[in-house]
């Protein structure tokens, strides 16, 4: 297959592209990566572009209803702008712990004001004994995620 387009591409079954030589499954993917990455880079260059164009008007907006972040709506022309200026808030997590520590030891739940959730690194679990691990295993449970398949041309 030389040359087949996107929609050639999704038109045509699975099981056919399959019948393709390894070569060029290699060629549509690394087209449809550079494609991919292009793409990306357009998206990057319109969304700094609309930041230049948009972010002091939204930046306004926002102070004027008293908020450093959040969602403003406004209009240019007959396109209407949605401004999203996200809060992405972290906790230091050793800090939590010793509030933690310190609302448990006055007597009251730490779990009425802090969420906690438990997580045990899949590496430091398949370096334990069977015997530690025992107690862990019905507290696990694997998912694996989709199949990916990476391919490079071998050099002769």
């Amino acid at each position: 297959m030389s040359h087949i387009t996107i929609i050639q591409i999704l038109n045509t079954p699975a099981g056919e592209l399959a019948q393709q030589s390894g070569e060029s499954l290699f060629q549509l993917k690394n087209d449809a990566m550079d494609l991919l990455a292009v793409a990306k880079a357009v998206i990057e260059h319109i969304d700094c572009v609309s930041n230049l164009r948009y972010g002091a008007r939204a930046h306004q907006l926002r102070l004027a209803v008293g908020k450093d972040t959040g969602v403003v709506h406004f209009d240019d022309g007959q396109v209407r702008v949605t401004a999203d200026f996200p809060k992405r808030v972290e906790w230091d997590q050793e800090q939590l712990a010793d509030i933690s520590r310190r609302i448990a030891a006055n007597g009251d739940d730490p779990a009425q004001y802090i969420e906690i959730s438990y997580r045990v690194s899949e590496a430091k679990f398949n370096a334990w004994p069977d015997s530690l691990k025992g107690a862990f295993i019905p507290a696990r449970t694997l998912k694996t995620g989709k199949p990916g398949f990476r391919l490079a041309l071998i050099k002769e």
